[in-house]
């Protein structure tokens, strides 16, 4: 057969498998859009925090105002401290604010309160968002009290900046200056998405191919010019979807990008092609269905953490790190961040590019295995009489 035959072949497999047929059409397209519309708002608003006001004086009430004055924060009054951490385990707020007993008196008398903030780090992001925002809403309030008390000892109003802040700093948010959770999560959650979903399809048309046998299931002799088939079929279907990703955000919801769509393209293109690497590394070792879908679920699964996008990969332990590098995904990541961000262009990407080159030595083996997987007909001895 050639290589045409092969595609036709492998086209009409695709069409007559209902699932796999989803699993190239409506499902990625219908996953990724419900994920963009859970980040759609942008930037979390109206987080609960749970306020416990154990001072009940006129400054706790000017702070808990103060909190709900920022659109981020939604204070929840608490009349004691072991209900509301009751509640902040169980999720219902996501931070905590205390006010000592004695509060106002220490401000008056030059003691310094302590103020409990805490907040659940499991929600990387919102607990981040909320202890900055908690600290400025507090912050400001508490700036105000000093200002007072500055302004009663004789301080010039003038100099009153300079006595309660010496040295004032600015930040300039660079590449996402409206700190747009959509910007910032999207892109990296999406290409998680369409690696487990594109690992998943090929895998699956790998699994047609076991023939039943003793022992191990064997491979037809001409697998290896069915797997290239597979790829000219499989690689463009997929493509397309992860241009959908792209088009979808950088030019219908036209978010910002410094560089150019199309190098996107050539740096997923790497991805899948790696990928499908690894799923015939995994499909030669295992041979058998499940074992295969469960192994690729477990290995690509988490790839959204191990991108560096909310954890920094330096912090990550060794092994970690590790696990990160044979992820294609991860490799994927660092070439959109650089385009996006910083507007990359066709040499950087290319150079940038080079970091697969670690999985170049699973070419070799791939056809090592292969050659024990393959079906060989037996030879017929003749008899003599």
């Amino acid at each position: 057969m050639t290589v045409k035959q092969r595609c036709l072949s492998e086209l009409n497999k695709l069409w007559r498998s209902p699932w796999q047929l989803a699993m190239v059409s409506y499902i990625p397209l219908i996953s990724m859009l419900c994920l963009w519309w859970l980040f759609s708002a942008g930037l979390p608003r109206q987080l609960p925090v749970a306020v416990v006001d154990l001072d009940n004086s006129q400054v706790s009430r000017m702070l808990t105002r103060n909190l709900q004055a920022n659109a981020v924060i939604s204070p929840q009054s608490y009349a004691n401290l072991a209900t509301a951490e009751a509640d902040m385990r169980q999720a219902k707020v996501y931070a905590l604010v205390v006010f000592p007993v004695g509060m106002n008196k220490d401000l008056v008398t030059a003691n310094k309160p302590l103020i409990d903030i805490r907040y659940n780090s499991q929600f990387l992001l919102v607990g981040k968002l909320l202890s900055s925002q908690i600290q400025l809403s507090l912050g400001n309030g508490l700036l105000t009290l000093g200002a007072k008390k500055l302004l009663l000892s004789g301080t010039h109003s003038e100099s009153l900046a300079v006595s309660l802040s010496p040295v004032t700093s600015q930040t300039t948010a660079l590449f996402n200056r409206n700190n747009n959770y959509v910007g910032f999560l999207v892109p990296p959650v999406l290409i998680a998405l369409w690696q487990i979903l594109s690992v998943f399809v090929f895998m699956n048309s790998l699994n047609a191919e076991l023939k039943p046998a003793e022992g191990q299931p064997k491979l037809a002799a001409d697998f290896w010019k069915t797997v290239i088939a597979k790829v000219l079929l499989l690689t463009p279907i997929m493509l397309i979807h992860g241009s959908f990703i792209l088009v979808w955000l950088y030019l219908y919801l036209a978010l910002p990008i410094a560089g150019s769509i199309g190098l996107l393209i050539i740096a997923q293109l790497v991805m899948l092609l790696t990928l499908w690497l690894i799923a015939c590394l995994i499909f030669l070792i295992i041979r058998e269905k499940a074992s295969c879908i469960s192994i690729c679920t477990a290995l690509f699964a988490p790839a959204f953490a191990f991108m560096g996008i909310t954890f920094p990969v330096n912090e990550m332990p060794l092994i970690a790190q590790w696990w990160r590098l044979i992820m294609p995904s991860s490799h994927y990541i660092d070439s959109h961040v650089g385009i996006v961000s910083y507007g990359e262009t066709l040499p950087q990407l290319l150079a940038q590019l080079g970091s697969y080159w670690i999985f170049l030595p699973l070419i070799p083996i791939i056809f090592i295995l292969s050659h024990f997987a393959l079906e060989r007909r037996p030879i017929e001895k003749e008899g003599s009489q």
